[in-house]
């Protein structure tokens, strides 16, 4: 049984995510919200594997997004390292695809480990905190929802023994 989310399942898919994929997730407010696919399957990431991705505040009532709003100043919440389950489970759909500009990424990625060290994308440690600062490690679609829900002011959907 899949746990409740604050994510609304949209369509199942096998295909693998591909760097450059921009994707769709429904919230509660039959609204959409966006992302796009940094790396993929990376091994030297947090874990072998893993895919980075960036989720952007915009907004909209039809799965077609502006694509000026998919700016890397326009991030909701820092970026992620995830696993292809938000795919697998319908709540991360693929509505497109490209090759990433410059100007789609940040530029520099930073995430914080548990001992307050601070990495780029590639494990290579930086001198200090670079905003927007994501965390070292693989975080769940589950983690996901709940921090979208967070930077949107959603309720989260109550954790069950399932989780």
């Amino acid at each position: 049984m899949t746990p409740l989310t604050n994510l609304q399942r949209i369509k199942s898919s096998r295909r693998a995510p591909v760097r450059g994929d921009t994707f769709a997730m429904l919230l509660p407010t039959a609204t959409y919200l966006f992302g796009r696919v940094i790396l993929v399957e990376s091994q030297q990431g947090p874990m072998p594997g893993a895919n980075l991705l960036y989720i952007y505040a915009y907004q909209s009532k039809a799965k077609a997004p502006d694509e000026a709003c998919l700016r890397p100043n326009n991030l909701l919440i820092p970026p992620v390292w995830t696993n292809r389950l938000g795919w697998t489970k319908g709540l991360f759909e693929t509505i497109g695809s490209g090759m990433l500009k410059p100007t789609d990424l940040l530029p520099q990625h930073c995430f914080r480990r548990h001992d307050y060290v601070y990495l780029d994308e590639t494990g290579r440690r930086l001198r200090g905190r670079v905003e927007p600062c994501g965390e070292w490690g693989l975080v769940s679609y589950r983690w996901i929802d709940d921090h979208v829900s967070d930077a949107l002011g959603i309720p989260r959907v109550p954790e069950s023994p399932e989780d």
